[in-house]
Formats: C-alpha cells, sequence, structure tokens
C-alpha cells in the first residue's frame, strides 16, 4: 500500500468537479419540476421530473431541441389518444392505428423520429393506461407534466448552464 502513487488534490478537483457541480445541477432541477408539477396538483406529477431529466442536456441549444420535439410529439400522442379514447375506448387495434397515425401526423408537423418516440408514448399513457376520468382530461394532465418538465429544464440551461461535462467525466 506504501507504493501507492499519492494523488494530487487539483488532479481530483478537476476530475470529479465538473460531475457534482452536474448531479447538482439535475437534482435541483428534478426536484423543482416535482414542485412545480405538484403544485399544480397534477395527478401524476412523477413525468415532470422524468421529463426533465430527459431534458437536461449541457447547453440551451441542445436543450431546445430535444424540448422542442418532445413537446411536439406529447402533444399530438395526448391529441390523438384523446380524440380515439372518447370515441372508441382502449382497443389494441385502435391504438396501432393510432400509433400508424400519429408517425403520419408527425411527418406532416416535418418533426424527427424523437416527437414520434415521445408522442408514441404519450398515447400509449392516455390510451392504454384504464383511468376513470375522461380521455381528454387525462391527455391534458400528461400534456402539462411533460411541459412542465420541459420549462422547468430549459429554464435550468439558461440560468445554470453546464460548463465543459460530458457523460464520462472528461471535458469535451
Amino acid at each position: 500500500m506504501a507504493n501507492l502513487p499519492a494523488i494530487a488534490p487539483d488532479r481530483v478537483k478537476r476530475a470529479w468537479w465538473p460531475a457534482v457541480v452536474h448531479s447538482a445541477r439535475t437534482a435541483v432541477a428534478a426536484v423543482v419540476s416535482v414542485l412545480v408539477a405538484r403544485l399544480f396538483r397534477l395527478p401524476e406529477a412523477y413525468w415532470a421530473p422524468i421529463t426533465t431529466l430527459v431534458i437536461t442536456q449541457s447547453s440551451l441549444g441542445a436543450a431546445w431541441t430535444v424540448s422542442w420535439q418532445r413537446f411536439v410529439g406529447t402533444a399530438l400522442g395526448a391529441a390523438v389518444g384523446a380524440i380515439m379514447a372518447s370515441y372508441f375506448g382502449a382497443h389494441l387495434l385502435v391504438f396501432g392505428i393510432c400509433v400508424f397515425i400519429l408517425g403520419l401526423l408527425c411527418l406532416a408537423a416535418r418533426s424527427d423520429l424523437a416527437a414520434y418516440r415521445f408522442g408514441g408514448v404519450t398515447l400509449a399513457i392516455v390510451l392504454l393506461i384504464p383511468r376513470t376520468g375522461p380521455a381528454w382530461l387525462i391527455a391534458f394532465h400528461r400534456f402539462a407534466e411533460v411541459s412542465i418538465g420541459i420549462a422547468v429544464a430549459l429554464l435550468l440551461a439558461w440560468v445554470w448552464p453546464e460548463r465543459g461535462f460530458t457523460p464520462s467525466g472528461k471535458r469535451p
């Protein structure tokens, strides 16, 4: 054990500090998201921090791109899910048709595959999970929860920008 090389404190700080700051920044954003969603008394407030964790990026520009796609996809998925669930209920064939229609709507909206993925998740949540409330209310709650998560992530990227951290901890 005496033969192990000593690690210089500045080297440890350079290696660990960006990860510590990134972790603190992400934790603050996740907590703020759930608090805001709870403030609005949304029934599934956990979707707000999940969205924030997905959106949180190293720069405002990167966060904006993924946020816009998530927003568009969620809006389309919620709308298709609410309309179809109101008229046809949660049938597997209806779900499959809706996934197909959602793909065409995302194409018409000039969105990318990320919007289609996010929309598909929202569609599945709205259409396939049994609920007691009206489909349009479930769809609105899902859209609101995701929108709060997006807003918090974008606000964080603007107010507390990431400075040179990558998931590996190395500087870009």
